[in-house]
């Protein structure tokens, strides 16, 4: 695709630059992105008017997004994937809280090549929904993605007062293989300021709960489980959908089919019913609470991307929910990678007018990874002489 010329609208002819990037996942976060792109474009055109909105699509970055927004970190205590204590942040800006789950329940606090595919709980998630609560939010974006779990939310339940219990009245144990033998569950003492609350649950997948579309199939091989596991863990949801029945109503059954149930180890079927929340697409939630229509306003051109732009971006991911917002406000849409799978023409339909790849200058990708930085820099060079210069 070939560049284009970029018409400064605003204060003087210089253009205005948004940069709305998602993180480069193992190399660069996107507070990182956008300050390699800002200084390779000043390079090329100094004193260029750069805004900065790092963005983020409900998994891992979430919290950085927002706070990079303005949003307020609040760092707290929970129950790891494992059971150990963690340290997991959330961010607070008046009522409005955005808590990320993989903050408290993901694979990050795996040790190295460890798995727990049976037995990892979200019980961290509820503890720290539960302190946004306690900080006052009555709006919570609980953004789901980079879980270690596949307890279908149980975890987050128990922590925000739910019973799950055996045929003994005794607490099943933690994780998604023990609902096997969940036989009753009672949320009479669920936190009561649930019900004041609006809850979106922010994702990128609308898998259901269960079948081989479902969390265990599509999802547990990459986190550990075996056929055999997976196996189990549908058995057990399915059971866990039953007893949820009984205790809820019907609706709490239909919604094990619904999209977004199969969320993060199925994190999205216990927030659906048990906290009432409502799903949408995470790149489209964290638009709106990071203000990106008001920074759209004041720029003319657009800059996103993420760590490898392939089929998987064309699903939810940031770069395409950047690009046709700004393209619905006729702004022109580049973007910068890592390593770029896409054609011209199915970037173009996204919304991008171009892509600017590290490999395409740096082949090694080892290289790629760990000078991503300054190769990012010298990639928006050629972005600024391509999309800048004519227009001052």
């Amino acid at each position: 695709m070939g560049s284009t010329q970029v018409s400064g609208t605003g204060r003087g002819s210089t253009p205005r630059v948004l940069i709305a990037a998602d993180k480069f996942k193992g190399s660069l976060t996107a507070v990182e992105v956008a300050a390699h792109v800002t200084a390779g474009l000043r390079a090329v055109v100094p004193g260029l008017p750069v805004e900065s909105l790092p963005v983020a699509d409900g998994g891992d970055g979430t919290v950085d997004a927002a706070v990079a927004a303005g949003f307020r970190r609040r760092t707290v205590r929970v129950t790891g994937p494992l059971g150990e204590p963690v340290e997991a942040a959330y961010a607070l800006r008046g009522g409005t809280a955005v808590v990320e789950m993989a903050e408290a329940s993901g694979l990050r606090h795996l040790p190295r090549g460890v798995f727990a595919p049976l037995t990892a709980t979200t019980y961290g998630t509820g503890e720290l929904l539960r302190a946004a609560l306690d900080a006052g939010a009555r709006t919570i974006v609980l953004g789901v993605g980079g879980s270690a779990t596949n307890d279908g939310g149980a975890g987050m339940l128990s922590a925000l007062g739910a019973r799950l219990l055996d045929a003994d009245g005794v607490p099943v144990a933690p994780g998604g293989g023990p609902l096997a033998g969940l036989a009753a569950a009672d949320f009479e003492d669920l936190d009561p300021r649930l019900a004041g609350t609006e809850i979106v649950l922010a994702g990128d997948v609308d898998n259901p709960l269960r079948g081989p579309k479902g969390a265990a199939a599509v999802y547990g091989p990459q986190k550990g489980a075996t056929p055999q596991d997976v196996a189990a863990l549908d058995a057990a949801f399915g059971r866990y959908v039953e007893v949820l029945g009984a205790a809820l109503g019907g609706g709490a059954v239909l919604a094990a089919d619904a999209p977004g149930a199969g969320a993060a180890g199925g994190i999205g079927y216990g927030a659906l019913v048990g906290l009432g929340a409502s799903f949408r697409p995470g790149i489209e939630v964290m638009l709106e609470a990071l203000g990106f229509a008001q920074a759209l306003t004041r720029a003319d051109l657009v800059i996103t991307g993420e760590g490898s732009l392939d089929e998987q971006t064309l699903h939810g991911k940031a770069p395409v929910g950047v690009a046709q917002a700004a393209r619905a406000r006729g702004l022109d849409v580049v973007a910068v990678c890592g390593r770029l799978a896409l054609q011209p023409a199915t970037l173009g339909s996204a919304g991008i007018r171009r892509a600017y790849a590290l490999s395409e200058i740096e082949p090694d990708i080892e290289r790629c990874i760990a000078e991503a930085g300054p190769l990012l820099e010298k990639l928006a060079q050629t972005l600024a002489r391509d999309f800048l210069l004519p227009a001052i």
